[in-house]
């Protein structure tokens, strides 16, 4: 089997405590590693994607820039650069900065419970996201985002709307 379908199961010091399949790791909840990437271009706006309508979960919301899961035997900033590229054409420094756990269950009986290293970078130059993977993208200044979190939160998914006021602080800091 493929390592691209494995996730890695993690404790909640995020230590490796062995792998599973992806989607059975959904469906039992398990706790596993994944990463969130942030991109800004030089004007404070962030890079948002409306993920394709064909994900097994949260198809057709806005999110960050992409997100997923390392395979066993992959950095964790290897894979975020690497589903970068796969989601949005394009590669570029990446800086953790803070990791997080949540767990939500979706209506298709899957549930998310990741340990989130939340990574963020700049580009300011053309994007090429993936058909198979985004529906949509656009840039936004951060009081948009947060003004269109507030009118209509359910158009984002799950974990942006818990990372976003930690990414905010942050990018205001560096502002």
């Amino acid at each position: 089997m493929s390592t691209l379908n494995q996730v890695i199961l993690v404790n909640e010091q995020d230590e490796e405590v062995g792998t599973m399949e992806k989607i059975e790791a959904h469906r039992k909840a398990v706790l596993h590693r994944a990463f969130s990437v942030f991109i800004f271009n030089n004007k404070g706006e962030m890079l948002l994607q409306q993920r394709a309508l064909t994900k097994y979960h949260s198809g057709g919301l806005w999110t960050n820039a992409c997100c997923g899961h390392p395979s066993p035997g992959e950095l964790t900033a290897n894979a975020a650069a690497r589903r970068l590229q796969e989601e949005m054409g394009f590669t570029t420094e990446l800086n953790e900065l803070f990791n997080f756990t949540y767990r939500h269950a979706f209506d298709n009986g899957l549930t998310e419970y990741e340990f989130d290293h939340v990574f963020a970078g700049y580009w300011d130059a053309p994007v090429f996201p993936s058909q198979e993977e985004v529906n949509d993208y656009c840039l936004l200044s951060l009081e948009e985002i947060r003004n269109s979190l507030n009118a209509h939160p359910q158009q984002f998914t799950v974990w942006f709307r818990i990372v976003f006021p930690r990414v905010e602080a942050w990018a205001r800091k560096m502002a």
